[in-house]
């Protein structure tokens, strides 16, 4: 598994497919007791335009108990909240995990660094669902 990350975007390589990646994503969101919002199937709307793209989707995630103090502190957090992991394939075939880093999202937003520990799961789920 390797970790990139450029402009606070954290992307990590999985050797699994993206239905499988995402599907392991769920699983992992079930029994933490994080709501699934939405699955983003962007690849899928691009082939009902009449469009190819490779295989991707972002699922929409959260829980009231950690993103609200954080919307609290600083409201414009809202703006990246839920939280989001993109699962994507690239033009070769790699298929990867991005999500926004939680410190850059501290950075950007300017609530309490304290209250960065509420978002962290994003990089835990992320990792699990890569491995």
């Amino acid at each position: 598994m390797e970790q990139l990350s450029t402009a606070g975007i954290v992307s990590l390589t999985t050797a699994h497919s993206v239905a499988e990646t995402v599907s392991r994503l769920q699983e992992l969101l079930t029994a933490k007791g994080i709501k699934l919002f939405a699955v983003v199937d962007h690849s899928g709307e691009a082939a009902h335009a009449g469009m190819e793209m490779p295989d991707t989707k972002l699922l929409i995630f959260g829980t009231p108990r950690a993103g609200t103090p954080l919307m609290l502190a600083a409201p414009s957090t809202a703006l990246d909240l839920p939280l989001k992991i993109l699962v994507a394939e690239d033009g070769k075939g790699r298929v990867s995990i991005s999500f926004n880093d939680p410190a850059w999202l501290q950075q950007r937003h300017g609530f309490a660094p304290e209250l960065v520990q509420n978002i962290v799961a994003v990089k835990l789920l992320a990792e699990q669902a890569a491995s």
